[in-house]
This record gives structure tokens, sequence and C-alpha cells, in this order.
């Protein structure tokens, strides 16, 4: 019986392996074998989760003729994958990848470093901060004072608690777009939240558009439910949308979904002004696409002097066309798995049709925190220390990456908490890998893309400040040092840092 649960087309393998080419070797770096490159390729796609563990990969002689080399080349590739554990092959059911025993499953994804690794490694692979205390503290005393009644009841709130619900839709009220609590539902966190929309809009083999580059948890996410993603690039540096390219995508492509952070973009840090968002809306409402926008970074201004645009369901009055996520896992805490979705009435009440077939609701002391910050004041005080800590980490660690790494290229966002980086010619993915061996976690350029985009690119969230920044920044240099090299990485070991 077959070991594999998957397959990866010839064509498909190939264009994944040609999107990790670096730069042209200077003198003396040392060029591998054909084979070893190869074998080498194919690792780092199984580490970074592009290519699934227990995925058939295509015969010998499919891949020799996709990559125009000698049979004999992909032979001794395979081979050496076998000895080091990648691969799993058995005569007539083909060869499969594989992880050696003892090695950690990779995730498709962008997942936490668990805590007790944080001594030795710096992980920058995930854009969140710790909470904002007190504040945390004193909201969740709070909610435990409102508990009570609650506590009398079955604790299933499919749609949210209604105080927070009237809560939400009197924020967006407040921003001059009218809302009624029938508008909100209530959600575990914006993953929940976008979850539920593509079950409810987008079904298996439906077309989706993307941002590219987007935000890589959503991106596979979708992929896990069975959407094709169609990328629509975005424009150079921090000027965000390019809205006659979106025009083309959604009027050829006919996406039933779109997918957008058009505020202070995860993973660039643009920033779409209102005419970016008026087009936008006008361009999904005339291709009668759905227009989700997630809105997880919208309060993360980190300057002052920064005017933030209308909300982009300001543009669509009719509320026909445009599902808007928010959360309070970027703006307050990551453990405060609160989210909201603001749609048309009907849409919710689909929505929480739907969820009786998922997760029935969300914590309801949760609820109740994020309602007591929102109602009290708490939440702008909570914020405005979160920007004032994302400002200082951005700042610390431009400066240390620049001075490090002056090649890297990369544009300083006015908010968000992400840098995103052209690292000089070097693979993203290699550098991700090298950066493992001596202690500092980055995530490459092409979890952010689609089918092996971006492999120049790596992602810096701004989680780390001070001499840790100093560090980080110091240790990636050491992860570029060998890629440009090609060194295994045996000479340099982490050290443990203690901030």
């Amino acid at each position: 019986m077959a070991q594999w649960t998957s397959a990866v087309g010839a064509a498909q393998l190939a264009r994944l392996l040609n999107s990790q080419q670096d730069r042209p070797a200077g003198p003396g770096t040392r060029r591998p074998p054909a084979y070893r490159a190869l074998a080498d390729g194919i690792r780092l796609l199984v580490l970074e989760g592009r290519v699934p563990v227990a995925a058939r990969l295509p015969a010998e002689r499919e891949l020799a003729l996709a990559l125009s080399v000698s049979r004999t080349t992909v032979a001794a590739a395979y081979e050496a994958l076998r000895t080091e554990g990648f691969l799993e092959s058995r005569r007539g059911a083909g060869s499969w990848t594989a992880v050696p025993a003892g090695n950690p499953l990779p995730a498709r994804g962008l997942e936490p470093l668990p805590p007790e690794a944080l001594g030795s490694m710096i992980d920058l692979g995930t854009a969140a901060l710790q909470a904002p205390e007190p504040w945390l503290t004193r909201a969740v005393q709070g909610a435990l004072e409102e508990l009570p009644p609650y506590a009398h009841t079955h604790g299933d709130y499919p749609a949210g608690l209604p105080a927070l619900r009237s809560m939400i839709a009197e924020r967006y009220t407040a921003l001059g777009i009218p809302t009624m609590p029938e508008q909100i539902m209530v959600t575990t966190g914006a993953m929940g939240a976008i979850d539920a929309i593509c079950h409810l809009f987008g079904g298996r083999g439906e077309r989706i558009a993307v941002e590219s580059p987007s935000y890589a948890n959503i991106l596979q996410l979708m992929r896990e439910a069975g959407a094709r993603l169609v990328p629509v690039a975005m424009a150079e540096g921090l000027t965000g949308w390019d809205l006659d390219r979106w025009r083309q995508v959604l009027r050829e492509a006919a996406p039933r979904i779109a997918y957008v952070v058009a505020d202070f973009h995860n993973p660039t840090g643009a920033l779409a002004d209102e005419d970016q968002r008026r087009r936008l809306v006008e361009a999904a409402r005339s291709a009668g696409t759905v227009l989700v926008v997630d809105e997880t970074m919208s309060e993360l201004y980190l300057e002052p002097e920064v005017e933030m645009p209308r909300r982009v369901c300001g543009f669509d009055p009719a509320g026909s066309t445009v599902i808007t996520v928010g959360s309070a896992s970027k703006a307050f805490w990551a453990g405060m798995r609160i989210g909201w979705v603001r749609a048309a009435p009907d849409v919710i009440r689909s929505l929480v049709a739907a969820r009786a077939y998922a997760d029935l609701g969300t914590p309801v002391l949760e609820q109740l925190a994020v309602n007591w910050l929102f109602s009290t004041g708490g939440w702008q005080e909570a914020v405005r220390l979160r920007r004032e800590q994302a400002r200082e980490n951005r700042d610390a660690l431009v400066a240390a990456v620049r001075r490090e790494l002056p090649d890297w290229e990369f544009e300083v966002p006015r908010g968000g908490l992400t840098l995103w980086v052209r690292t000089g010619g070097l693979s993203g993915s290699r550098l991700a890998e090298a950066g493992e061996r001596v202690g500092v976690r980055v995530p490459s350029g092409p979890r952010f893309g689609v089918d092996g985009a971006f492999e120049g690119y790596v992602r810096l969230p701004f989680t780390v400040g001070g001499a840790v920044a100093e560090e980080a920044a110091t240790r990636l240099a050491a992860a570029a040092r060998l890629v440009r090299t090609g060194a295994s990485g045996n000479g340099e070991q982490p050290r443990t840092f203690v901030a």
C-alpha cells in the first residue's frame, strides 16, 4: 500500500526549485555538485512545508525532463534524500517525502516558537508582542466581575455576547459607518472569522484573489479549504495596490472572494489610500466578488502624523460587497483570541447558522474582557502602549539591520508590525534554514507568496527591541554569511541570550 497522501507534479516541483536560485557565486564560493544542489533544494521545500510530508514526488525521468538535467542527477539526489531520511521509496509505489526520526513536522504557515526554546533562539517568526500590562490583568478582573449572570446560562452565544456586539457596532458608528449589532458576529480571532467566511463563500475549487505577497497563515488556511488562489501583485514599496491590475484580475478570473489587508499590509506594511479603497470596492462590486477586508492592523499606526483613511466598508454603504474582519490579537494581545465580522445582516445570519457545525461560539470570559476594555477606555490606553512598544522595536530593528546587513533593502512602514526585506539576492529559504542553526528564527518570503514567489525576501516583525534586536541582526548576518559561502553552519552555535 502506498505511503503517500498527496502528489507534487514535475512542473510544479521545478517551479518551486527554480525559485530558490541565489545570485551568482563570488570568487571562492563552493558550488555543490548538481545532485547535491537538487537534494538540498527538495529538502528545503520539505522543511519549509512548501512540499508536504508524505507527498509523492515525480518519477526520476519526469523531473529530469522538467529540470533539463540528466536522470542520473535526479537519481543521485533522491538517493541522498533517502540516506538523510527525507525520502522513502517502495517499488511500484514511487517515492514520497518524509522527515527523519526526531525532527519536528514542518508547519505550512507561521506558528509560535515554544516558550522553552526562547532561551537560545530569537523568534522573528510571529508578528505578536507581549501583553500590554496592566491592562490585560485589569480586563480579566473586570470580566470576572461581570461573569456571574452569564454563569447561569448555557454559555453558548454563536453570534457573540449581545453587549460586545453592540459595543463593536458603536465603534464603527463612531467612525462614521452606521452599524447595527445585527451586522456583527464575534469569532475566535481573525483566523476563525476568515475560516468561517471561506467556508460560506469559498468552497473547494473556488477562486480567491489575494494580494501577492499576503499573510502566510491566511494563504495556508485557504489552501487547506481547497481554494484556487489567484495572486495579484502589490506595487513596489509602500505604494500598495495596483488598481488596474486588480480590476483586470477581478474581471477576467471572476473570483468568488478577494482577500486584502488595506491597513498596514502584512507583510509589506503598505497603507491603502482612500482613492485605492474606493476603486477596489467599485471593482469588486462590478465583478460580483465579495471583498474580505482584514483590519487587524488598523489601529497600529506608529507615527502621530499618520492620517488613517476611511475604513474600506465605508465605501460600501449598501453592505453588499465588503465583509470586514477585526481582531484584538494584534492591537492588544495574541492570547486574547477575540475577533469579529462586520457584514450585512443576512450574511451574519448565514455565518451564525453555519457555526453550529464548527466551534459553536467564542469563550465568554474573553468576550467580557474585551468588552470591559472597550467600555472603560482601557482599550485606548493599551493600544497606545502597544504603539509605543512597536515603534521603539521598529526603530531598533531597522538601525540594527542597516548596520549589520547594509545590502538588504526595505522601506520603513509607518504602522503595522512587519518589515518586508529584500535580502541582497540571497535565498530566503536558505536564510531561514541557516538562521535556525545560528539562533534566529525568521520566515522566508515564499511563505507569503503563491507557488514559489518572493524567494529573495524575508519578513522581520517588530517583536524585539534594544539589545535583542541588535543580537537578532548579528545572527541574521551570520546566517547570511553561511548562505553566501555554502558553509554547513556547524561551526556557529547559538548563544543563550537573556533580555
